[in-house]
């Protein structure tokens, strides 16, 4: 087996797994507030920070070096978290992930101004065209338009704006400390909320509760070995296998059926983004790639970014040899 083959195939299983951790907010999601359920991921993620923390040699301090920037990303962290978390607690899953998919047609145009990116015509023709798909998925004006739907899209926005972030400072900033701020964020403010929406939890709920966390660690995990097995070509179109497990998923366990729009919405989008992603691929076509180097499948807290954690364990494997 090659080894684009190999990384296309534990990009898939990255996939599967982040879509089952989905079905798990969505199901904690009609008992809990998203508040409480991203305040007990962030807390079950704690142990993998301290493990990262106890294992960085590194000498230099927690501080970062541009603490405007991460305090910007960290926010947008919390509430692409709390975003996602809700909107998948309240809309299909396919839905949820049509929209969620336009983040890299946000991350082209967001990377003009923030990373001095020239986008040419066809790639604004793709953002337009992405851009069309979205509002079929939303029907304005022909079906209603509810809070989820709002909330999707701000993940969407906030997502690729904390991702664009990360591209500007990122070489410049301790991964630990890229990893750290967010957790702390999303615990302390989740933390704050919680007084107002919590409801006790019976031991079962608290298990699913650190489910999500091994999940969303351990797909990162596969993500990380799909990089490094693949070209970023051929792992990044991967993430769209979600839509498949949402559908699948959605009709079983949730009884969700697909409508005309998302499917013509989200093929659409989709189309746009692969369009980016092979254009970006090119030589020349592209001086910074924002979409292709962008690692990660969300800035969500139980998501952890794998191009931060690999940075981690390339310098613990070079300190040891």
């Amino acid at each position: 087996m090659s080894s684009n083959a190999r990384g296309a195939i534990l990009a898939l299983a990255a996939m599967g797994v982040f879509a089952t951790h989905d079905v798990v907010i969505k199901y904690l999601g009609g008992f809990y507030a998203p508040f409480q359920t991203v305040f007990f991921a962030a807390l079950l993620s704690f142990p993998v920070l301290t493990v990262a923390l106890l294992t960085d040699a590194e000498a230099d301090n927690l501080r970062p070096r541009h603490k405007g920037w991460n305090a910007v990303r960290t926010v947008l962290s919390v509430i692409t978290s709390a975003s996602a978390f809700y909107a998948f607690a309240t809309l299909p899953l396919a839905q949820v992930y049509a929209i969620l998919f336009s983040a890299p047609l946000v991350i082209t145009i967001l990377a003009i101004p923030m990373l001095g990116e020239k986008v040419r015509a066809r790639r604004w023709a793709a953002v337009v065209v992405g851009l069309a798909g979205v509002m079929i998925v939303l029907r304005p004006g022909q079906s209603e338009l509810t809070l989820g739907h709002a909330a999707a899209l701000i993940a969407a926005l906030a997502n690729s704006i904390a991702s664009i972030i990360v591209r500007k400072v990122g070489k410049d900033e301790r991964s630990i400390v890229l990893l750290m701020y967010p957790l702390i964020g999303s615990f302390v403010a989740m933390g704050l909320a919680l007084p107002f929406v919590y409801v006790p939890m019976p031991v079962t709920h608290l298990g699913l509760m650190a489910v999500i966390s091994v999940f969303g660690i351990g797909a990162s995990w596969l993500l990380i070995l799909a990089y490094r097995a693949a070209e970023a070509v051929v792992v990044a179109p991967m993430q769209y296998s979600q839509i498949i497990w949402a559908t699948g998923y959605g009709y079983l366990l949730f009884d969700e059926r697909l409508d005309s729009a998302t499917v013509i919405g989200a093929a659409i989008i989709i189309g746009s983004g692969l369009y980016i992603v092979f254009r970006e691929s090119r030589t020349g076509a592209s001086r910074h790639k924002p979409v292709l180097e962008t690692r990660g499948r969300d800035e969500a807290v139980t998501t952890l970014r794998p191009g931060l954690l690999q940075r981690l364990i390339l310098a613990r494997r070079k300190r040891a040899g």
